[in-house]
Parts: C-alpha cells; sequence; structure tokens
C-alpha cells in the first residue's frame, strides 16, 4: 500500500491527537538527544574504599563526588512514539539497550530454564536416601522453599510427592494412580476437596511436569473445581474443548470459559494443533452469535446440539440481516469481550504473577449497552473497544482520512525506528488475505505483538468462515511464537466494536502482551510510559526467524 497525500501542517483540530500514525501513512517517532548541565549543590564528600582488585588495588569512590558542576555532553538517545491509539500511552525505547539488538535477532529470547529435581540433587549428596526419606524432607522444607520448587520442578516424582502433601488424594488400589480427591464438609455442607495449603496446590496443578493422572484428579476432570455448568461442548478428533458457565463472575452479567477437556491436555502453547484453537474460538463465536440471535428472536439453535462451520456461518447471516433491517428494541448487550490469560507464576514470595487457570483456556462475555447509576439514571457500559472507536471518529474529523487505512499504510511502508537504515525495516511477521501479526511501533510491553484484520471488520459478527479461520489461525501463531522465544505468560485481549454501530471505521484487534522477567510494572507503567529495549522493527524480525523455526520442527515431527 502506498503511502497517502499528506501535508506538512497537521490541522489544528489533529493538535490534541497523540498518535505516532500521521495522515500521509508513516509513523512520527520523537527524538530526544540529551545534553545538559547540573548543579553541583553537595556540601560534604564522603570518600571510602569500596574493595580491591586481584592485585590489591584499592577501589574508591571519588567518581560519586565531583568537585564542580556536572556536564553530560550526550546521554543515550531516547526515542519516544506515541501509541497509535491515544488511550495506550507512549513508548519510550532506549538506544543503549536497543542497539546491540539491532540486526541481531538471535540476541532476542530467553534461555528456558534447565532442569530441576531436589530429589536428584539428594541422591548427589547422599546416596543411600529412600524415597521415604526424601518426602520426609520435602514436606519439612519452609513453606516458601516448597512454592519456588513446585513452580521449578521438572521432576514428576518429587511433583507428586509435593501433591500429596498439598492436599488429599485418593488412590485405586491395583494400579496405585490418583483416582480422585478426598472431600470433606464444606461451610454449607456440601463436599469439598481437601485442600491444606491452597497456594501450593495451585501452582502444581499448573506445572507442566506433574503426571497427567494427578493433574487430571486434581483440577481437570469437571465438577472438581465447583459445580459450573458445562453449556457447550466441541470435538474432532484429538481436540475436545468444553465451555463452561461462570455465572457469578468479576465480568458482570457472567462469563464462559472454553477449557480444553480432560482427555485433551494442553500446557503449553506448542501442544495447541489448529483444530484446537478453532475449537476454542467456534465455541466464542458460537455462543455471541447465539446471544445475539435470542435477542433478536432469529430462530435458536436446537436444544443440546452444537453448530457445524455452516450452522454458524448461516446463524452469523441471519443476525447480521436481522441488524441490518432494524431492531424494535435496542440490543442490551451489543458488544464482545474476549481475553485469554495463558500461562502461569508465582512467587515464593506470595505475590501470583499471573491470572490463569490450568490448562489452556480462553473467556468471554457480552457487555450490555448500558448500567443504571445510583440515581437509576442509564451510564454508557465499558468496553475498550470504545476507546478506539471514538478515537477513529477524532483522527477522522481532524484529517479527513480514515484511521485504519492510514495505519495500515504505516506499518507498510515502515522505516527503521533507529534511522539507519541498516538492518531490517518490517514490523510484519505473518500475513494472510485476511489479516496481519505485526509488532507494533510503539509497544505497551516489550515483545507485543498485534492482530488486525485487514478489512473494515469492527467485530466476529462481521467475520465471515474465512477471516475467522485467519483469526484464529493467527492468534494460535502469536502465542506460540512468543513461547518458543521463551515468553511462559502472555495475557491476549480483543478490542473491537459494537454489534449495532454502523460505519465506525474500526478493524477488530488483538493485543497479545508477554510478562517478562525483570520487567515488572512500576511507576512509568502507571503514568502509561512503555519502556523498551528493543526496536520493533527487530523484535518483529526475531519472530519471522523464529516462526520459520516452528514450521521447519513441525514438518521433522514423524
Amino acid at each position: 500500500m502506498d503511502s497517502l497525500p499528506c501535508e506538512n501542517t497537521p490541522p489544528a483540530a489533529a493538535a490534541s491527537l497523540r498518535t505516532c500514525v500521521s495522515p500521509c501513512g508513516r509513523f512520527r517517532v520523537g527524538i530526544h538527544t540529551p545534553s545538559f548541565a547540573v548543579d553541583n549543590l553537595r556540601k560534604n564528600d564522603f570518600i571510602s574504599r569500596l574493595g580491591m582488585l586481584p592485585d590489591g588495588t584499592p577501589v574508591w569512590n571519588h567518581a560519586n563526588f565531583p568537585k564542580n558542576n556536572v556536564q553530560e555532553p550526550a546521554a543515550d538517545r531516547i526515542y519516544e512514539i506515541a501509541n497509535p491509539f491515544p488511550f495506550r500511552g507512549t513508548t519510550f525505547i532506549n538506544s543503549a539497550w536497543a542497539d546491540p539488538k539491532a540486526g541481531r535477532p538471535e540476541k532476542t529470547g530467553i534461555t528456558k530454564p534447565g532442569r530441576c529435581s531436589l530429589f536428584s540433587s539428594l541422591d548427589t549428596w547422599k546416596t543411600k536416601l529412600t524415597l521415604q526419606d526424601k518426602t520426609r524432607l520435602l514436606e519439612s522444607l519452609p513453606h516458601p522453599l516448597k512454592i519456588a520448587l513446585a513452580q521449578a520442578s521438572t521432576d514428576p516424582v518429587e511433583l507428586s510427592s509435593l501433591a500429596c502433601h498439598a492436599c488429599t488424594l485418593v488412590f485405586d488400589q491395583e494400579s496405585a494412580k490418583p483416582a480422585g480427591m478426598g472431600f470433606i464438609p464444606g461451610k454449607k455442607g456440601t463436599p469439598v476437596p481437601e485442600i491444606r495449603f491452597h497456594d501450593l496446590f495451585e501452582v502444581l496443578v499448573n506445572n507442566p511436569h506433574l503426571p497427567d493422572d494427578y493433574k487430571e484428579a486434581m483440577v481437570l476432570r469437571p465438577g472438581i473445581q465447583g459445580n459450573s455448568e458445562i453449556v457447550g461442548e466441541y470435538t474432532d478428533g484429538a481436540t475436545h474443548v468444553v465451555e463452561y458457565l461462570r455465572r457469578n463472575s468479576y465480568i458482570p452479567w457472567g462469563h464462559f470459559a472454553s477449557n480444553m477437556a480432560s482427555d485433551a491436555i494442553r500446557y503449553r502453547a506448542q501442544d495447541l494443533t489448529f483444530n484446537d484453537m478453532q475449537g476454542l474460538r467456534h465455541l466464542y463465536y458460537q455462543r455471541v452469535y447465539v446471544r445475539l440471535a435470542g435477542q433478536l428472536g432469529v430462530c435458536p439453535p436446537p436444544h443440546r446440539t452444537g453448530l457445524s462451520q455452516q450452522a454458524l456461518e448461516d446463524l452469523r447471516l441471519a443476525v447480521m440481516t436481522a441488524l441490518d433491517n432494524g431492531c424494535s428494541t435496542p440490543l442490551q448487550f451489543n458488544a464482545a469481550l474476549w481475553g485469554w490469560n495463558f500461562g502461569f507464576g508465582f512467587a515464593q514470595s506470595g505475590h501470583r504473577l499471573h491470572a490463569s487457570h490450568q490448562m489452556i483456556h480462553q473467556q468471554n462475555a457480552l457487555v450490555p449497552r448500558q448500567v443504571m447509576d445510583d440515581a437509576h439514571d442509564p451510564l454508557p457500559a465499558f468496553t475498550c473497544g470504545d476507546l478506539v472507536a471514538a478515537f477513529v471518529r477524532a483522527y477522522e474529523a481532524a484529517h479527513d482520512k480514515p484511521f485504519f487505512d492510514t495505519y495500515i499504510a504505516a506499518i507498510k511502508n515502515n522505516n527503521r525506528t533507529d534511522g539507519t537504515g541498516k538492518g531490517e525495516k518490517s514490523l510484519i511477521v505473518y500475513e494472510d488475505d485476511h489479516v496481519i501479526l505485526f509488532a507494533p511501533k510503539a509497544q505497551v510491553s516489550e515483545w507485543e505483538l498485534q492482530l488486525m484484520t485487514k478489512a473494515r471488520i469492527p467485530h466476529i459478527l462481521a467475520a465471515d468462515t474465512a477471516t475467522r479461520k485467519s483469526l484464529d489461525r493467527g492468534i494460535l501463531t502469536a502465542v506460540q511464537v512468543l513461547e518458543t522465544l521463551g515468553a511462559d505468560m502472555v495475557t491476549g485481549s480483543e478490542l473491537s466494536g459494537r454489534f449495532d454501530e454502523k460505519h465506525t471505521g474500526q478493524h477488530l484487534l488483538y493485543s497479545f502482551i508477554p510478562r517478562l522477567p525483570y520487567a515488572p510494572a512500576t511507576f512509568s507503567e502507571a503514568q502509561l510510559r512503555w519502556i523498551s529495549g528493543i526496536f520493533p522493527e527487530d523484535f518483529a524480525h526475531a519472530c519471522r526467524r523464529t516462526l520459520k523455526r516452528v514450521a521447519q520442527d513441525k514438518k521433522e515431527i514423524p
């Protein structure tokens, strides 16, 4: 796509729109080249010896106590990039961190931890310890050490021992394998699993190295986590997905969770097949289309029957037709909410690092049009896609150009952020006829990826069968690439329009944000200042390289 015509001076109405996407289809990047002087206001010197070199030469702290004012002729160059969407803040890339990675995709990645086994370490310390001895020692460890071991261990035997310590398990007498959980009376008299250490239990059942029969007995078998009803199912060969209803949800009006079933255990993104992803997403499409059909009086599907791909498409078209013909009453629920918390982490300090659930699961809900306030007056209910819609309208009013057209043009015409012209300049990781997967010019987290439809498809109701298939493949590709690079925890979310709003100019957009080591949320992130140490072009290059490796690995699997 060619760049769009552009005026040098933006109209006054555009001055308040903080976005890096210029109306001529280019990215605007601010460049800080700091040089400054600082008055020295210190009164005292506190000179002391810090230590010594191997040859005995002392090391002093004189550099910390200058006699005169401080001059900095050329501090690190910082690139400031307003997010394409103003409500997402601004990214700051430190050249001192990013320059060494430029043109070197092999430097982008996290080394996977090696094998970890306390039991094996004990064998190197004392060879005659029995399994009973090791288990007793394991149970006597301080609780924070048990948490750390439950998170890091790759030893199925010691993880099984920890499981028996964390909860009560019932074993089959013949196979000696877990047959179920031990139960005790709950507060309301109903049986509940006997879990002695809930945090330890939660970490264990999220460790892929815990044996599958323990996973099934402790957390995967339907009903073991409560009475949430299963109201949907998808099967296709080895793929088996079930849909749980969460009545009392942190999302108002409840939500639905699509989980890989207990006979299709998947703990890693690399374990997922395309059929798996289609199954997880099929239940999302099906639930949204069915609920919208119910609001519009469109004939619902038969009782206790899931929809085939063709039936799903037929229902989508029927709902679209009913909306186009106008509703006698406004839709009560007119927007979708979709998210995926992939991966789990729990620190020995007790801090939960990611809000995940065991195995692969995705969540969805419908968002109401409005909610009543305490004075019984209507208040618009929030969805993040509304922020996109408001900005798109403001952008077009200011520039007389559709935002997403200019955004896609900027992605296609991208130049390197560092301006060197050396190395890769493309932001695109993967694309087909319907979607592009790319590294955003302004990432709200290092390694963020985004997936966007090429056409003006503001929500999943406007996505036909081919587009839905492309979305499913793009989502799977994004998470598998991030996991292969070393990301263990990834938050995925959808930014979409409202079903009954026409001609918003929105494109369906997904964001995938990894939680990386040494990158906790701090005051910068609280102020929507996203600090990065890699140029987006180099990250996209690393992702493309990784994608080729993933494809090659799959070819080599017999």
